[in-house]
């Protein structure tokens, strides 16, 4: 039996302070656990020890830290003779049973204990005959056992195992302190890489001015291909790492917009770039999240914020130039600025407005949120940027204005129009937008003009349909009333016109003009007019009559009809009126 006099308590005491100092000295954990181990045998007398600690599933107990164990002893151990937690002949040991009931076990002669039987030979043939197996606990949980060894029969008193019972207490604190030590310092020096991983990305942000940079930093310290697509799902950036490069075409898309998610059918891993609660980009990279170290996780993390800032930087001086470009639109537009001013801002801004421009114009064909007069103003610059010269692209209202200069390099007004149509599908969804392809300018004083009737022509066209690109021959005599230089003689042609019938249906509560409007679009046909307008054929008669006496018309006389045509139509083009099918 081991007994303690109160000369020992020194012993114990230098003993346990070793234990702490090596812990404060952020010693090695394998030189720590062997440490355990010889402070036990030399606090004890005991032949030999051992810490064993639980795995990361808490399914087996490993040997880490031996004393007077040979390596064979332990190795086998630790081998084919592991120590289980869960159930078997390997579960029922004094190692396995002190772990599950917090609890010390001893074994005075281990030749004659059942439960040792499947060490019985191996401790046999190291010379082992006790043995006593204490709990190490941290935190109220087991996380191992300190065993010490006997090489002859031992007999395990109260007083002993309490003294065990209070060196494995020492021990347990001890390998807490040490895990709590070693978690603070890995965690700072996680930190500090991270913080040097984010100063690296930002100088490189810096220095490249460009997201392209940052893709290929990211790429060569995660040591794998980076692809960054922007909100529209356009390729941003492409980073490869030797010699790979990510397929654009094989990305998906509408993943999570949690911070981190992946796509396991494609073996992608996916971070939005976020600006607030808008997605502006995104980062795509093979692999698994289970793939990616907690610091290869920051390092995204630091990379989506310095593509974040970088979108924000070059958002920034997108939006200064757009601003200029619309100062430059509102004096082109002005009758009191003079061309060869605003060709020489033009000209400031990168377009050359001396050479001959074809006007177009766009517009969503439903009332559309900010943001979606911004992406179509983005995508539209995105066919822009493929042209030299640089046409002008700016926004005025919900729509989009662009000086389409005949080019060197490029694709001709007409095409781009048709790119830009195409394009805004990819950027707007299920938003669709009408086309006005208008006049070909050969001087600056000629867009004024040429944008007022594009304009026109867009919401003309609107009335009719939508998705479409239309240029002013396919409005037929809609094209030429609005290239009328004087919309003021519109007016009084159509006043002098349709004015009698406009007051006799105020005073009335009558729908002449919308009678004569459907009158005309039946081709003149009674019976079918009536039928639009769930009426008898003799009220359509009756109306008709009407309006032959207010106007002083004959509706059988084709010049009269062409004259109420045209007036009609002109009030659809100055939008002076409202079309109407009702009845």
């Amino acid at each position: 039996m081991l007994t303690f006099r109160g000369n020992e308590v020194r012993r114990w005491l230098a003993g346990v302070g070793a234990i702490a100092e090596a812990v404060a000295a952020q010693r090695p954990l394998s030189e720590l656990l062997d440490l355990i181990a010889r402070t036990a045998c030399e606090l004890t007398g005991y032949e030999g020890a051992g810490v064993l600690l639980a795995d990361d599933v808490r399914e087996r107990l490993i040997i880490r830290g031996s004393h007077g164990l040979t390596p064979g002893y332990v190795e086998r151990v630790n081998g084919g003779l592991t120590i289980e937690l869960g159930s078997g002949p390997l579960a029922d040991g004094p190692s396995s049973r002190a772990f599950r009931q917090a609890e010390p076990v001893p074994i005075a002669d281990i030749r004659g204990d059942r439960t040792f039987e499947p060490w019985s030979k191996l401790a046999t043939d190291h010379e082992w005959r006790a043995i006593v197996a204490v709990p190490l606990m941290v935190a109220g949980e087991p996380v191992g056992t300190l065993n010490c060894y006997r090489n002859q029969v031992h007999e395990f008193g109260d007083d002993e195992l309490a003294l065990l019972a209070t060196l494995a207490s020492q021990a347990g604190t001890a390998l807490q302190s040490a895990r709590l030590i070693r978690s603070l310092t890995e965690q700072s020096d996680m930190l500090e890489q991270a913080e040097d991983i984010h100063r690296e990305l930002t100088a490189v942000a810096l220095r490249s001015g460009d997201i392209q940079g940052v893709t290929e930093a990211l790429a060569g310290l995660l040591a794998r291909p980076v692809l960054v697509t922007d909100d529209a799902g356009a390729v941003a950036a492409n980073a490869h790492f030797e010699g790979v490069l990510l397929d654009p075409e094989k990305e998906p898309v509408g993943l999570s917009t949690e911070w981190i998610d992946e796509d396991a059918a494609s073996g992608r891993i996916t971070v939005p770039v976020r600006l607030g609660r808008e997605t502006v980009a995104r980062l795509w990279l093979p692999g698994r999240l289970a793939d990616l170290t907690e610091l290869q996780r920051r390092a995204l993390e630091h990379a989506a914020v310095v593509c974040a800032l970088e979108a924000l930087r070059t958002r920034t001086a997108i939006d200064v130039e757009w601003r200029l470009r619309g100062d430059l639109l509102t004096d082109l537009l002005s009758e009191t600025s003079s061309a060869a001013s605003v060709t020489a801002r033009a000209a400031a801004l990168g377009h050359d407005l001396a050479r001959p421009h074809t006007v177009m114009l766009a517009a969503p064909d439903v009332p559309a949120a900010a943001n979606r007069s911004r992406l179509l103003l983005g995508a539209t610059q995105t066919v822009a940027d493929r042209c030299e010269p640089r046409p002008l692209v700016t926004s005025w209202g919900e729509h989009v204005i662009v000086l389409w200069p005949d080019t060197r390099t490029g694709i001709a007004a007409a095409d781009a129009a048709r790119e830009l149509r195409s394009a805004s599908r990819r950027t707007l969804g299920s938003t669709t937008i009408t086309v006005t392809v208008g006049h070909r300018c050969e001087e600056v004083d000629a867009v004024r003009s040429a944008v007022r009737t594009a304009r026109g022509a867009l919401e003309l066209a609107r009335l009719h349909g939508s998705d479409r690109i239309v240029t002013l021959p396919d409005l037929g005599v809609y094209g030429l009333l609005l290239q009328l230089n004087d919309p003021r003689e519109l007016v009084r042609f159509i006043e002098h016109t349709l004015r009698p019938l406009r007051e006799y249906d105020e005073r009335k509560k009558a729908t002449l003009v919308a009678t004569l409007r459907v009158f005309l679009d039946q081709r003149m046909n009674v019976a079918r007019t009536a039928g639009a307008l769930f009426v008898h054929p003799n009220t359509v008669a009756l109306r008709l009559k009407r309006v032959e006496e207010l106007i002083d018309i004959s509706v059988q006389q084709p010049e009269d009809l062409l004259r109420v045509k045209v007036a009609l139509m002109a009030e659809d083009v100055l939008g002076t009126g409202t079309p109407s099918n009702s009845a």
